[in-house]
C-alpha cells in the first residue's frame, strides 16, 4: 500500500496539502483496500470527517460489511454525532463478526444518554455470545460502578483481574478499589490502590488512597499519601481539607491550620476552607485569626449559615453584642434565617439592656427551642429580671420536668411559685 503511506509520511511531516490531494484521488479512484487503509489510519491521525468519506464510499460497495459499520460508527462518536452512531451500528447483522462490538459500542452511547438498563441489556448479549471476553466485564464493571452497583461492579473487575490489570488504559486494580471504596469498605479497598500505584503513580488514584485511608481511620497512612501528592500536585485543591482532617483527628490541629493556610493561596475562593481554618484557629486559641477566616468565609458566601453561627458563638463568648447583632442582621437578608439567630439576638439584646427586643427574640425562639434546657434556663432568668414571674414559672416548670434532679431549678420553681402565690 505505497499510496497509503505516502500519505501518511506527508502528514507527518506536515505537507497536509499534498495529502489531502493523495486522499482525494484514493476517495475517488483507489481500491477498496486503500481506502480501508487509508480510513483507519486517518482517523488515529484526527482526521475525521475525510475517514468518514473513505467509510460512507465502501458501504456503498459493501453495505452490510460489519467491521466498516463499525469503525463509520467510531468515527461519528468521536465527531459527536452520537445518534447517527446508533443508526449505524443497529444495521449490523447478528451473524457478524463484528456484532459484539457493535453492542459493546452502543452499550457505552446509550450509558451515556443515562438509558442504563438498556445498556446493560446490549453488554448482557455481548457477554452471552462472548463469555471469555474481559472488555465486556469491564464495560460492565463501568456501567455498575455509574450505577452504584457496586457489589456488581466488584464482581466485573474480579474477572477482569483474573487476566488482565489494564484495558484500554485504565488501571484495572484502581477501578476496583475506587468501587469497593464506595461501598464502604474501606480498609479492603487499601491493597488494590498499593497495586494500581506499583504500577502507574497517578494523581487521582494517590488522592483517592488517601482519602478512603482517612474514611478507614488510618490518619497516618492519609497523611503519607496526601504529603506525597501534595509534593507531586501543590495545586490539587482537595487535598488540603482532607489532610488538615487527618491531621486534626490525630490531634495536631496547629499542623491542620497551617496546611489550610497554604491550601487558601491556591484555592482562594474555597469558602470550605476559610471556615473549617476558622475551626481549626479556635481549636488552637487563636480567637482573632479564626474570625477573620469566619468573615471570609462569609464574604465568599453570606448564607454560609455554619460560619455565620460559629463566628456567632466566638462574639457571644467574647461579650461583643453589636457584632453578634450584625451577624444576625446579614444573615435576616438571607432566604430562611436559622432559628438559632433568634436565640443568639435575645441574648445580645438582653446584655445591650434592650429589653423589649430582646423579649421578642425570646419569644420567637422558644417556638422552636421549648424543648432545650439551655435555652430554657437562658429565658427562665430573663422573665425573672423581667419581673415576668407567671411566664417565668411555666419556664421552670418545664426546666424541672426535663431534668427532676436539679436542686437550682427546685429551688427558683419553688421561689417563684412562693411569689406568684
Amino acid at each position: 500500500m505505497e499510496s497509503v503511506n505516502k500519505i501518511i509520511t506527508q502528514l507527518e511531516n506536515g505537507y497536509h496539502e499534498e495529502a489531502l490531494r493523495g486522499y482525494k484521488k484514493i476517495l475517488q479512484a483507489g481500491t477498496n483496500e486503500e481506502r480501508f487503509l487509508l480510513g483507519e489510519e486517518l482517523f488515529q491521525y484526527g482526521f475525521l470527517e475525510e475517514a468518514k468519506s473513505l467509510f460512507c464510499r465502501l458501504l456503498e460497495i459493501y453495505p452490510e460489511e460489519g467491521e466498516i459499520l463499525v469503525l463509520l460508527a467510531e468515527t461519528l462518536i468521536e465527531l459527536g454525532k452520537e445518534e447517527e452512531a446508533i443508526l449505524e451500528l443497529e444495521k449490523i447483522n447478528e451473524l457478524d463478526s463484528s456484532y459484539p462490538e457493535s453492542l459493546v459500542l452502543l452499550a457505552d452511547l446509550y450509558q451515556m444518554q443515562g438509558l442504563y438498563e438498556v445498556s446493560e441489556q446490549k453488554l448482557l448479549k455481548a457477554k452471552k455470545l462472548l463469555p471469555d471476553e474481559v472488555i465486556i466485564d469491564f464495560a460492565l464493571g463501568e456501567l455498575y460502578a455509574e450505577e452504584g452497583k457496586f457489589v456488581q461492579a466488584i464482581n466485573c473487575y474480579e474477572r477482569v483481574l483474573k487476566t488482565k490489570t489494564e484495558i484500554g488504559g485504565v488501571d484495572v486494580n484502581q477501578r476496583m478499589a475506587d468501587a469497593i471504596s464506595a461501598g464502604g469498605a474501606f480498609e479492603d479497598a487499601l491493597p488494590y490502590y498499593e497495586k494500581a500505584l506499583d504500577n502507574k503513580l497517578e494523581i487521582n488514584t494517590l488522592f483517592n488512597y488517601g482519602f478512603t485511608a482517612l474514611q478507614a481511620g488510618f490518619n497516618g497512612k492519609a497523611i503519607e499519601k496526601f504529603l506525597e501528592l501534595k509534593e507531586l500536585d501543590p495545586e490539587y485543591y482537595s487535598l488540603y481539607i482532607n489532610l488538615a482532617r487527618a491531621y486534626e483527628r490525630e490531634e495536631d490541629s496547629e499542623k491542620g491550620y497551617q496546611i489550610l493556610k497554604e491550601g487558601i493561596q491556591f484555592d482562594e475562593f474555597n469558602k470550605d476552607l476559610y471556615f473549617y481554618a476558622g475551626k481549626l484557629a479556635l481549636k488552637t486559641g487563636k480567637e482573632e485569626e479564626a474570625e477573620k477566616m469566619f468573615r471570609d468565609a462569609l464574604a465568599l458566601d453570606p448564607e454560609l449559615t455554619e460560619a455565620a453561627l460559629t463566628l456567632n458563638k466566638l462574639l457571644l463568648h467574647q461579650e461583643r453584642w453589636e457584632d453578634v447583632l450584625e451577624i444576625v442582621r446579614i444573615m435576616e437578608e438571607g432566604d430562611e434565617v436559622e432559628t438559632k439567630f433568634f436565640w443568639d439576638a435575645a441574648v445580645a439584646h438582653q446584655n445591650l439592656e434592650n429589653y423589649s427586643q430582646a423579649l421578642n427574640c425570646y419569644e420567637n425562639a422558644y417556638n422552636f427551642y421549648k424543648d432545650t434546657q439551655d435555652f430554657l434556663v437562658d429565658y427562665g432568668y430573663f422573665l425573672i429580671e423581667e419581673g415576668k414571674r407567671e411566664r417565668a414559672v411555666e419556664i421552670f416548670n418545664k426546666l424541672v420536668s426535663i431534668d427532676p434532679s436539679n436542686e437550682e431549678y427546685q429551688d427558683v420553681l419553688q421561689r417563684l411559685t412562693d411569689d406568684v402565690g
